[in-house]
């Protein structure tokens, strides 16, 4: 006989990659198996801390997350006094909950794991003080504007770079169709069918007014090649003959979400940058600047 599956989630167990950032094992009854995740620790834990969440892009790997391996996020945060979590895992799966599991893809229900399973057991194993954040990019920037904006006030603030905000309009549900594709998906599992309500439930565009008194920061790159897509960069060919577009892509929605907040009066710190790819140098770069938005909404020195 099948053991049951937990009421709650649990943590199943922790590896260490070295004495401040650790692998955790999450029993996740959403989910309906273990989760990993990967947490970044401050150096000062004499007390309870804020934590940021950070979301991958559609490439996103079980073996880590890009904001550790290419974003510079552990030298960044190495001074940092607050918990820094990574998703490990969910490609394409805009960490959100889909309709039905996918043969591919699995079953996600990031967005419950994401809001309600692993917040708790943070603070309570790792000296969480309750307050909470997210930082996203591409497919993850848009995934940190969804949660944040299907649970008012659930986060202090919201770091989006190079996403795209409009799930529910006819470019943005190819947009993501496209995405999930790329990976073997099947998009109808994740929100239904074209005409679907659950597509535009989780259009940022649409329910902006619920990201009031979330402090926001937004980024991207006009598409033209800049300073990290030059000589000295291996992939610079591929960030600027793909990442280029996406990139130029991301610009206009990022500038559409910007005018909307504005319109609405919702204030939001806005980086749009006259150069820049779709890559990962300039999404480093961007750790630093977007910064000072979540600092202050956390509550850190």
């Amino acid at each position: 006989m099948d053991n049951p599956r937990p009421v709650v989630a649990a943590l199943d167990r922790i590896e260490p990659i070295t004495d401040r950032w650790l692998r955790l094992f999450v029993r996740s009854p959403a989910m309906g198996r273990t989760v990993q995740v990967q947490l970044l620790l401050p150096a000062d834990r004499s007390r309870p801390r804020p934590t940021l969440y950070m979301l991958d892009g559609r490439s996103a790997s079980n073996s880590g997350n890009n904001w550790s391996k290419q974003g510079g996020a552990v030298k960044f945060f190495a001074d940092k006094n607050v918990n820094v979590v990574f998703t490990v895992g969910g490609p394409a799966g805009y960490y959100t909950d889909w309709q039905r599991a996918d043969p591919v893809l699995g079953n996600n229900k990031w967005e419950t794991f994401l809001t309600s399973e692993l917040p708790p057991l943070i603070d309570q194993r790792f000296e969480g003080n309750g307050r909470k954040a997210l930082e996203g990019v591409s497919m993850g920037a848009e995934a940190a504007m969804m949660l944040a904006m299907r649970h008012p006030g659930a986060y202090r603030a919201v770091a989006a770079h190079s996403g795209c905000y409009a799930m529910g309009s006819e470019v943005g549900q190819a947009q993501a169709r496209a995405v999930v594709r790329t990976y073997g998906g099947d998009p109808d599992n994740m929100f239904g069918g074209g005409a679907d309500p659950d597509w535009l439930a989780h259009d940022v565009m649409t329910h902006a007014d619920d990201l009031r008194g979330t402090a926001l920061f937004l980024s991207a790159g006009s598409g033209l090649p800049g300073a990290f897509d030059g000589p000295g960069n291996p992939d610079a060919r591929t960030s600027v003959v793909f990442g280029g577009p996406l990139e130029t892509g991301a610009y206009a929605c990022t500038m559409a979400l910007a005018d909307r907040l504005w319109r609405m009066k919702i204030p939001a710190t806005t980086d749009l940058r006259p150069v820049g790819t779709h890559s990962w140098p300039y999404w480093a770069a961007e750790l630093p600047r977007a910064w000072p938005t979540l600092a202050g909404a956390l509550g850190v020195d």
